[in-house]
């Protein structure tokens, strides 16, 4: 059977994530009290015990669920002979994916992300900005609805994440009326989101411009595994190409839907996904109900996972 392994991005972090692993693993807990004592963080306190504001830092949040998909993922390679035909993820969790490729080290990564969520909050400058997920439309719709905002500010569809949940950002005029046009056509919910910035438009294009500077400064290897672009819906096995995508990704769209088809239409049958929460489960249960999709959280996850696996 065909297998996938994807990988969750920002919003999907909890107070105490990882720590079975980190506590059954000191060379996880070194990666940890390592990248603070390099960075000057408290990555590992936040993410043990909190605040839940610290942990909602989008440059501690984001090598968080990094460092959480990658442990659940090696715990699994632990136990199970399982391969991937492709690996993707939502928006940071494509750095996750890169790794479980082996474009990139785990400890490389986590630096890249940490700096990554500090350029995205940076680059906001002065503009008043929104994020807004809409339910109950389809995608086409909400592109047009934000195209017909932008009269007062910019909005756009950034994350298509299923064929009836599209979110939008930009400045907090366009998002609030597309928010009102789209309730108007027939949305269920505007659900507003509590974010650091406009993610995922040109508003923030100073990240882009950072971001690649900063990478540009790390090998970015050939991958085993092809990783399935958020840009593009595409795969690539070739580092150099990688990192080029993951630099525009920042500014474009996450094109979840069009990469979760582009699997499937390849011949994938079974998911799974490695990291906090379950949140990309539910995405790709809502794109197509007849694959396979198992999550793995913590490690009693793994349990669950060998009784499912051997009864299907």
């Amino acid at each position: 059977m065909k297998t996938a392994f994807v990988f969750p991005g920002q919003g999907a972090q909890y107070v105490g994530m990882a720590m079975d692993y980190v506590n059954s693993n000191a060379e996880h807990k070194k990666i940890l009290t390592t990248f603070d004592d390099d960075h000057g963080t408290q990555l590992f306190s936040a993410m043990k015990e909190g605040p839940e504001e610290l942990l909602k830092k989008t440059s501690l949040t984001q090598p968080a669920i990094l460092f959480h998909s990658i442990c659940a993922l090696r715990k699994f390679q632990q136990r199970f002979d399982i391969k991937p035909e492709f690996v993707a993820g939502h928006s940071l969790g494509e750095f996750s994916a890169q790794v479980a490729s082996g474009v990139l080290e785990l400890p490389v990564a986590m630096h890249i992300v940490h700096k990554r969520g500090e350029f995205m909050i940076n680059a906001v400058g002065e503009i008043p900005f929104a994020m807004a997920a809409v339910v109950g439309l389809d995608p086409d719709s909400v592109t047009e609805i934000c195209a017909e905002a932008s009269d007062v500010g910019l909005v756009q569809a950034v994350n298509y994440n299923t064929p009836i949940q599209t979110v939008i950002s930009g400045t907090k005029e366009g998002v609030a009326k597309a928010g009102e046009i789209a309730k108007e056509r027939g949305a269920r919910r505007v659900l507003p989101l509590v974010v650091g910035g406009p993610f995922h438009t040109p508003l923030i294009e100073k990240a882009a411009a950072w971001l690649r500077s900063e990478m540009g400064k790390f090998e970015f290897k050939d991958g085993k595994v092809p990783v399935v672009s958020n840009l593009d819906a595409l795969p690539s096995l070739l580092g150099n190409i990688n990192r080029d995508k993951l630099s525009k990704q920042i500014i474009s769209a996450v094109r979840w839907v069009d990469s979760v088809n582009f699997m499937i239409d390849a011949g994938v049958q079974r998911f799974i996904e490695f990291g906090p929460q379950k949140v990309l489960s539910g995405m790709i249960k809502n794109i197509d109900k007849d694959v396979q999709i198992y999550s793995v959280d913590t490690i009693s996850d793994l349990d669950e996972l060998e009784s499912m696996l051997q009864r299907s």
